[in-house]
């Protein structure tokens, strides 16, 4: 069996304003030939693979930052109905 080929590719950190550094990493070169497809389907949305990684990164950690946080009174609204429900007690 052979083993799947690397790509490298350099992927920004991003401090304050501008971009200071990047570093590199790795990839397997059938997902990396997956992401180049879509770069070009995207009709000029993205202008290369590592843009468009950047972009789904950044996506997914914003998403992590955002979850809800929920005050002491909704909380306690929410375990009321629950238990209403009949769900907790």
């Amino acid at each position: 069996m052979e083993m799947p080929k690397h790509f490298k590719w350099k992927t920004p950190l991003k401090f304050g304003v501008g971009m200071v550094e990047k570093v590199s990493i790795e990839i397997r070169k059938d997902l990396y030939d997956r992401v180049k497809e879509e770069v070009e389907r995207s009709e000029g949305e993205f202008k290369s693979v590592e843009e468009y990684i950047e972009f789904v990164l950044e996506e997914l950690l914003s998403e992590e930052e955002e979850e809800e946080v929920y005050t002491k009174e909704e909380e306690e609204e929410i375990k009321r109905r629950l238990r209403a429900l009949g769900y907790i007690s």
